[in-house]
């Protein structure tokens, strides 16, 4: 017997209704990004490994899917080299590509690239997938869609708030609750350096990133094993325990940072966009939380996250302000601010709540019963003017038995059926019958084209 077929692990096939429905929520997020004046990019699902190694630290490398060359890949490799077992040295020898990882990184080899090409401040977004030898969990794939949005080339304020407009926009049209939460990496810093810890910024906001999982008593333990102070982690208690408004948590926060320059800066940011985004009214619930410090390494400004308020579920979105996105590349000094929503989530999110409409899993709003080839063929005519209409259509391909085809049809979750018989071949009208009432009419083409449209 021949093997079952399979795919990689970490893959995943998609089912019609699955795709219809994950291509409702691209579609969803790319009117939004289209609508905020956006500028869709592609870039090649393989790279130059010049281009992707050593931008995503060791352990990024190491997930890095990396494509033998052409022809004689074992050309040029000694076996000394072989027999030394060091995979990086190999793979050097061997591979000249990759896959993407993410998409940040091929969007700034693209505005080096082309940056004379370029009006800035640039605005751009991908829906691409991505791959990463990462170990396939639940929730974990190795190859996955990104949808990302970022403006370059600008230093204002006010793109971090159309952001936030953006996001609030695109969960309001996919009727999903949100808290979107914000930050900044100038308060974390702040907070380090009032504390008397600046050097272990990064250990104090890994630790306090985790007070929803395990609360303040574990997080302050975790501080006390990073070698934090007993002093240091009495002074940030009345951070971990901000309350009330957004602007009582400013107020706060301004008056414990009022000794920091950097932290100041960051207060006043944060107020800046938090006023901003209020005055220009949203539906989302806006929180500040100082505890929120995802990709510290990485983010300078505003620090965004968002959060399902009706399902248990971690991050669907988060982004935030960055002040060298191609440096690494030679470029140094271009800020920008972005985004990535998380389409795997928010479908997740979208089932749970038996969010997503009914009529996206069907394309085809009518199906014609094939009784023989004179019934086939006048259905066939009808079939085209539907469609030179913009009306999805279908005429079954087989004279089988009606009970097969209606049969097909509840399956398919088409709408309507139309029937041509003796009468109608005679009248030149179509029997139409909507499954879901039972209900049917004798009609013209011409009415079938307004009642369907």
């Amino acid at each position: 017997m021949a093997q079952k077929p399979s795919i990689p692990k970490g893959t995943r096939d998609f089912s019609p209704e699955e795709t219809a429905r994950r291509n409702y929520i691209f579609d969803t997020i790319r009117k939004a990004f289209n609508l905020f004046g956006y500028k869709q990019i592609e870039t090649p699902a393989m790279e130059n490994l010049s281009t992707l190694m050593g931008k995503y630290g060791e352990e990024g490398d190491k997930l890095l899917f990396k494509i033998l060359n052409s022809g004689d890949f074992m050309k040029g490799v000694s076996d000394n080299e072989l027999s030394g077992h060091d995979p990086a040295r190999l793979a050097s020898k061997l591979c000249e590509k990759g896959l993407r990882y993410d998409l940040t990184v091929p969007f700034a080899r693209y505005v080096v690239q082309h940056r004379n090409d370029l009006q800035m401040p640039f605005k751009r977004f991908q829906i691409q997938p991505v791959w990463r030898a990462d170990r396939p969990q639940k929730g974990r794939y190795r190859e996955f869609y990104q949808c990302d949005a970022d403006v370059v080339g600008s230093e204002s304020l006010m793109n971090e708030v159309e952001l936030l407009e953006l996001v609030d926009t695109v969960f309001d049209n996919l009727d999903i609750r949100i808290e979107l939460k914000l930050n900044n990496r100038k308060v974390l810093a702040g907070i380090a350096e009032i504390i008397g810890e600046p050097d272990k910024i990064v250990d104090i906001t890994v630790a306090i990133d985790k007070i929803d999982k395990i609360g303040i008593e574990n997080v302050n333990e975790e501080l006390r094993t990073k070698g934090i102070s007993e002093d240091a982690i009495s002074a940030l208690q009345p951070l971990l325990t901000l309350s009330g408004s957004n602007e009582e948590k400013l107020s706060v926060i301004e008056r414990i940072l009022s000794g920091s320059e950097t932290g100041k800066r960051g207060v006043e940011e944060l107020r800046e966009v938090i006023d901003s985004f209020d005055a220009r009214g949203h539906k989302c619930e806006l929180n500040l939380d100082v505890s929120l410090a995802r990709g510290l390494n990485y983010y300078t400004g505003t620090i965004i996250e968002v959060k399902a308020k009706d399902v248990a579920i971690g991050s669907i979105t988060g982004g935030g302000r960055y002040d060298n996105l191609t440096g690494v590349f030679g470029m140094p000094g271009l800020s920008g601010v972005g985004i990535s929503f998380g389409a795997d989530r928010i479908y997740d999110v979208l089932t749970q709540l038996d969010l997503f409409p009914q009529t996206i899993t069907s394309s085809v709003k009518i199906l014609f019963v094939n009784f023989g080839k004179q019934e086939a063929a006048m259905a066939a005519r009808v079939v085209k003017e539907l469609r030179q209409a913009g009306i999805s259509a279908e005429l079954y391909p087989d004279a089988t038995k009606m009970k097969k085809q209606m049969a097909f049809a509840n399956a398919e979750k088409i709408p309507y059926v139309g029937i041509i018989g003796d009468q109608e071949l005679e009248t030149g009208r179509i029997t139409v019958k909507e499954l879901e009432t039972g209900t049917q009419e004798l009609l013209s083409a011409e009415e079938i084209i307004r009642r369907l449209s």
